[in-house]
């Protein structure tokens, strides 16, 4: 399939699934990336009511800003865009307080993902919708690299089945943003502003062909990588009586 078929099957694929189980409404949180671009973007080509959420939590300026300007880009672009600023920086000051003496950096990177994860539930209770993931093939499904329960906890994964590559191609394609198409990919999780490929150690492109290529060089990384997340790609361990 090439991009524009990739766009129209995901569509109807998110509309059908909405609509055959009585939603209203689908809620997207965006974070400046290309993956919640290219999700949001989407679901607007559904025509159904479509929330996007910006949540900012720590003062990424430049993240934050990209953010709104593809909410811009898709209120001049689709007439079915509600959106929602969300700031969570007092309730993530007041969660702090509260666990100080359970300071730790990674978890409190984890729990800003379950409170945004939290607020679009809230959204989604409120106007009969589902939370719509953002999450792709080599995030979700190669690494793990994703919060399990933060932006992991979603309804419907719509892109998970197409690696980092689709997701820019078919950004292109709808024709986002380009400052977000070329941006370094961040969860913006960290204080430091640190990229994804600085935590993983490997880029997108080297993962992606280390996945598809059992003889990379980086294939020894890739599933090392993998094999510290792979209990998150697992259902959950279920303790089963015996008769």
């Amino acid at each position: 399939m090439n991009s524009k078929e990739k766009i129209d099957y995901i569509s109807n694929w998110i509309k059908n699934y909405a609509v055959s189980n009585n939603f209203d409404s689908l809620i997207v949180g965006i974070s400046g990336g290309i993956d919640s671009a290219v999700t949001s973007a989407l679901c607007a080509k559904t025509n159904l009511k479509t929330f996007v959420v910006s949540m900012p939590i720590l003062d990424h300026q430049t993240l934050n800003k990209r953010g709104e300007k593809h909410i811009n880009w898709l209120k001049e672009n689709f007439t079915n865009i509600e959106n929602f600023d969300a700031n969570l920086s007092d309730v993530f000051k007041s969660f702090q307080s509260v666990l100080k003496s359970n300071s730790s950096e990674h978890g409190y990177a984890n729990s800003q993902a379950r409170l945004r994860m939290a607020t679009l539930y809230q959204i989604a209770a409120s106007n009969n919708g589902i939370v719509v993931g953002t999450g792709n093939k080599v995030e979700d499904f190669g690494i793990g690299f994703y919060t399990k329960y933060g932006d992991g906890g979603v309804d419907i994964s719509p892109i998970a089945d197409c690696l980092k590559t689709d997701i820019w191609e078919m950004g292109k394609e709808l024709k986002i943003n380009q400052e977000i198409i070329n941006a370094p990919p961040t969860d913006g999780l960290w204080t430091d502003g640190r990229t994804d490929e600085q935590q993983v150690g490997l880029s997108y492109d080297q993962i992606e062909e280390a996945m598809l290529n059992e003889n990379s060089p980086n294939r020894k990384k890739y599933l090392d990588i993998r094999s510290k997340n792979i209990h998150k790609m697992n259902p959950i361990p279920v303790c089963k009586l015996p008769n």
